[in-house]
């Protein structure tokens, strides 16, 4: 396998590392916040092929890659695909990537557990927040297992 000195295995966008080996529609998912409709989108605002190695783009190219991805509305991508509409703070339509989004996403649980909504106490106790049903799954000691105990005296095949 002939390599091209160009190549580079390991591409840096929005602070994360990309494997160089992937096309960049598939590598780009691997941002935390980028989804498959993002990437895509992303790649069409970017004016790069999708199905390009992501070893092989220029720096230009990964410019408007980290360009796009951290200010999707100047590019004119539709609200609807932002991850975080109508922010809390500041009711603007934002989209958090890497670890900003796991950032936000704790802030918002303890919002909701400090105004006590039914929400925030469903996260507080460790069920389900989104109506799904009890019975047979979130069960809270699922790993302590009791088994029936047996009489002292008996053993195992006789009764």
């Amino acid at each position: 396998m002939v390599e091209d000195k160009d190549f580079r295995h390991i591409v840096r966008v929005v602070n994360t590392d990309l494997d160089g080996n992937k096309p960049i529609k598939h590598a780009l998912m691997k941002i935390k916040g980028v989804g498959f409709m993002l990437a895509n989108v992303v790649c069409n605002c970017a004016k790069v092929d999708k199905g390009k190695k992501t070893g092989v783009l220029s720096d230009e190219e990964i410019m408007r890659l980290d360009d796009v991805i951290k200010n999707p509305l100047k590019y004119s991508i539709p609200a609807w695909m932002l991850n975080r509409r109508k922010d809390y703070d500041t009711n603007e339509n934002l989209h958090v990537t890497g670890p900003d989004a796991s950032f936000v996403k704790q802030g918002d649980i303890k919002r909701l557990q400090k105004v006590k909504s039914y929400r925030g106490m469903r996260h507080a106790w460790k069920l389900p927040v989104r109506g799904q049903r009890t019975r047979s799954n979130f069960r809270p000691n699922k790993g302590n297992v009791m088994g029936v105990k047996r009489r002292s005296g008996v053993r195992a095949g006789r009764v």
